[in-house]
């Protein structure tokens, strides 16, 4: 192994220990705060922004997981009264998810708290450090 193989290694994890630290603590924050878990948080969140809800195959595919992962979590969000399933007027086999009033309202308190987390977490940086780390992240994702 290089001496530059090595470096990217460590790149590497760091970039997993920095994401697993801040995902454990608004992971934590969730449960404490709202008795929720992130993937709930997640689908309400993308509920939130697509507006009039997304078809299940939809959410699965921005939420990156399969159909099944999200049945559980849609099934519990129901129940809660926090999103609806609505149908599909010629497509019986699709359903619409989408938020109730009172998801979007929850949501709404949630993701104001959940910018505090983030703000709080990050707060040692300046907005220099916060856009290299940016600008490096992005550079990331565009690897082949």
């Amino acid at each position: 192994m290089t001496a530059r193989s090595k470096q990217k290694l460590r790149l590497w994890l760091q970039m997993l220990k920095a994401t697993k630290h801040v995902e454990n603590e608004v992971r934590a924050n969730l449960r404490r705060d709202f008795a929720t878990t992130l993937p709930r948080f997640d689908v309400l969140a993308i509920l939130y922004k697509s507006g009039e809800g997304l078809k299940m195959s939809e959410l699965s595919s921005q939420l990156m997981v399969s159909n099944g992962n999200v049945t559980g979590i849609v099934d519990r969000l129901v129940a809660d009264r926090l999103i609806e399933r609505v149908a599909i007027k010629g497509d019986r086999r699709a359903t619409l998810v989408r938020l109730t009033d009172r998801g979007r309202q929850q949501f709404g308190h949630m993701a104001q708290e959940h910018e505090g987390w983030i703000a709080t977490l990050f707060q040692d940086l300046d907005a220099r450090e916060m856009d290299a780390a940016s600008a490096l992240l992005a550079q990331i994702r565009e690897l082949s």
